[in-house]
């Protein structure tokens, strides 16, 4: 695993891919679930799959940090310019966990570990944003544990869907990258 080196241009155009599709896709479907967490499912499917092809740390950041600020010049979700924290938080979280879980042997619960801890992360934004809006702090936790709950199934379903596209790209020979 390549840790901390520049990207050359076909990894900097997936990751810019990866995140463009992202918001086009979060924007143009607006799905209005009632469910907290359902975001997560294609948040973890694209930076995981950027991951994925890219094999390198900083490219789940990289992509977070593109998605959201797209987002915010697009005016996709509701939170003005702290859109993009609710996109680099659980970015940051995950390439974080990529150094945490590099040790995990089968890549399916590699990418899940790394998933959970971007859940993690965007559920402690949801309750640092509730606590300082007043909400008391039983009723918060409540809500912090519900959205982790319904977040990290979401999360996980999207993260067991990444392999299966990963193995089909390097059986078309279409990455190099040598994630084991």
């Amino acid at each position: 695993m390549k840790i901390f080196e520049s990207f050359n241009l076909k990894d900097a155009l997936f990751i810019g891919f990866c995140a463009t599709l992202l918001v086009v896709i979060k924007g143009s479907l607006r799905l209005k679930l009632g469910i907290s967490g359902h975001s997560m499912f294609l948040m973890t499917f694209f930076y995981i799959i950027c991951f994925g092809v890219v094999g390198r740390v900083g490219a789940i950041t990289a992509c977070g940090m593109i998605a959201g600020v797209m987002a915010m010049i697009l005016g996709i979700g509701k939170g003005g310019p702290l859109i993009l924290l609710k996109f680099l938080m659980p970015a940051v979280a995950m390439d974080i966990g990529v150094l945490l879980f590099a040790a995990l042997t089968p890549l399916h619960w590699r990418f899940v570990a790394i998933a959970l801890c971007g859940c993690i992360a965007w559920a402690v934004k949801g309750l640092i944003g509730d606590l300082l809006l007043g909400m008391s702090l039983e009723v918060g936790l409540t809500k912090f544990l519900m959205s982790l709950l319904t977040g990290g199934i979401f999360t996980v379903m999207g993260a067991w869907l990444v392999v299966p596209v990963i193995h089909r790209l390097k059986a078309h020979d279409l990455i190099s990258v040598k994630i084991k």
